[in-house]
């Protein structure tokens, strides 16, 4: 949906409505007047835009987000973060990263309540327009979305988050703190049922036209319910049938599959954006006006070997080359999620060998988002962005994909003692990236295995599968165990300018081999479950006085 992801943000008296203050802070600083919003159309399509907006920015979707991910074993930072806590998983809440992205997910929740109950006044004087009604949806859809993302990476079975639901407050919402869930439980319920509305009003992917694909759908909602009830399932084991049965009705009502080729997952061609393995994503587009996360130039070398400005913040490490390489080391998923030295690939019209100069070494590089990259002529057709200070590309940037669902679907089987079932959804994930079938019934060792590799390098968080495995898998906690206490490690060249240069392996310890080497610092000599959530902001702590209980262990 280009119109969405392009769109500039003109609300601007919409996006003042509502601030992480005003949903948290027991203090607002005031009301605003909105009575005469959504008096036509446009004023509806405009206020989800602002909405959808939000996930692609910096510290959401475009690379914030995803420095937590440092904390594991598969990802190793290409530059020198003052956030040291976040790779030695000490965290305090306090940063940068933590703490705006939190901000932004409570800012979406706000102003989707906002959006929620304007709308269901102008329901309850006249009928909604097709527009209202699908953008109702969406409100929905985005601020259980929200509160996913928040959910479980703040909330336990002991203790939930905070959240409301505006319209359903007596008298309308007055400002007042949300209150914290009783148990994340609760949240989860919430998430459900909010994605269950969304699906009253929203159409299928397959009923959009061109010009709108890519806003919320009713597979999309599925896809979330499946993923919080698997997250469900760390507490209450009962809830792994209700994946079960989520994902089974995503395939066989709303035709979601797999795409036959893995590299068409990361394609700039928008044709192929939206088949049947995509569930949620963010468009984006490239070109003078880019839209969509800057994620694919985070990873990009940096300064792109003088051709284009690339940020070289994450980078693989050694650990993943190897578990990608467990299928062979010329496998298709390999080759499209990790170079290695010597490895050839497009690069504006260039067959190059990769190597790096830049930052801190690590010996590898994401690979998946290279394609809009191939072309001598990619900037000027469009698919990279002109802006090398926001480095989006042409492609479909995947939040959610039916693979995840079938994996998900996979591990429930196993997790509900019916693993033979399992084998299939495996297989397939594999055969489509022409490896070999699993010669054995399934174990939650396969599941780590295939999930580690197939999302390599993408926002389906690994590092919480890590943390929920260790918690809730008894089978996987001593290899959870080490991959959250052992730092990453790396290769280091004698030449880094040259590909054929020898090296040396070791651990990653800023820019250094080191045989004992510290990750930005200590790893953790035994982790500990407390550690499964985040801690709550100290400035959001305070605002709510008293009312927001931190979380135990910190």
């Amino acid at each position: 949906m280009k119109k969405h992801i392009l769109s500039v943000l003109a609300l601007a008296g919409l996006m003042s409505l509502s601030s992480c203050s005003d949903f948290l802070d027991v203090q607002p600083e005031g009301e605003s007047t909105t009575d005469n919003y959504f008096s036509n159309d446009q004023q509806a399509i405009d206020a989800i835009d602002a909405l959808y907006a939000r996930l692609q920015q910096e510290n959401v979707f475009g690379r914030e987000f995803f420095w937590e991910q440092g904390g594991g074993q598969d990802v190793v930072w290409g530059r020198t973060r003052g956030y040291k806590s976040l790779a030695q998983l000490t965290y305090t809440g306090d940063e940068s990263p933590l703490r705006d992205t939190f901000t932004q997910f409570y800012n979406t929740m706000a102003r989707s309540n906002w959006v929620i109950s304007a709308l269901l006044e102008r329901q309850a004087e006249r009928e909604l327009t097709a527009v209202e009604n699908r953008s109702l949806g969406e409100a929905y859809f985005l601020r259980a979305l929200a509160h996913y993302y928040v959910a479980y990476r703040y909330g336990t079975k002991d203790q939930g988050v905070p959240f409301v639901q505006y319209e359903k407050v007596p008298g309308g919402y007055n400002f007042t703190i949300p209150p914290q869930q009783a148990s994340v439980v609760d949240d989860y319920s919430l998430i459900i049922e909010d994605m269950q509305e969304a699906m009253k009003y929203l159409p299928k992917v397959e009923e959009y036209d061109a010009a709108n694909l890519g806003r919320a759908h009713k597979a999309a909602c599925l896809g979330y319910i499946a993923k919080t009830y698997a997250y469900w399932a760390m507490w209450d084991k009962t809830q792994w049938q209700n994946v079960i049965n989520t994902v089974n009705e995503m395939e066989k009502s709303y035709g979601r599959g797999l795409e036959p080729e893995f590299a068409d997952l990361f394609s700039p061609d928008t044709n192929k954006f939206f088949g049947a393995e995509y569930v949620w994503s963010i468009p984006g587009y490239g070109g003078e006006t880019p839209g969509g996360s800057e994620f694919p130039g985070v990873i990009l070398e940096n300064k792109g070997w003088g051709k284009y400005n690339g940020w070289g913040q994450n980078k693989p490490s050694l650990n993943l080359y190897e578990e990608l390489a467990k299928d062979g080391t010329d496998n298709v998923r390999l080759r499209n999620s990790v170079l290695e030295y010597g490895q050839e690939f497009q690069f504006f019209g260039e067959t190059r060998r990769f190597y790096s100069t830049s930052d801190v070494e690590s010996g590898f590089m994401c690979a998946k988002y290279l394609q809009p990259f191939a072309d001598a002529e990619c900037i000027s057709k469009g698919m990279v962005s002109a802006n090398g200070d926001w480095p989006t590309v042409r492609v479909n940037f995947p939040l959610l994909r039916f693979a995840d669902m079938k994996l998900l679907r996979a591990e429930a089987y196993i997790m509900t003692g019916d693993a033979s079932k399992a084998t299939k959804d495996i297989n397939d994930v594999r055969t489509r990236s022409k490896l070999a079938a699993l010669d054995h019934t399934p174990t939650m060792m396969d599941i780590y295995h295939e999930r580690r590799c197939e999302f390599a390098f993408e926002y389906a968080d690994a590092l919480f599968d890590l943390k929920r495995w260790h918690l809730s898998c008894p089978e996987l906690k001593a290899e959870t165990e080490k991959a959250l206490c052992t730092q990453p490690r790396v290769r280091n060249y004698e030449d880094r300018s040259n590909p054929d240069s020898k090296f040396t392996e070791g651990y990653y310890a800023d820019n250094r081999v080191e045989t004992g080497g510290d990750y930005n610092g200590v790893r953790l000599s035994q982790y500990d479950d407390h550690l499964l959530v985040f801690p709550y902001p100290s400035e959001v702590l305070t605002e709510s006085n008293g009312q927001l209980k931190q979380n135990a262990g910190y």
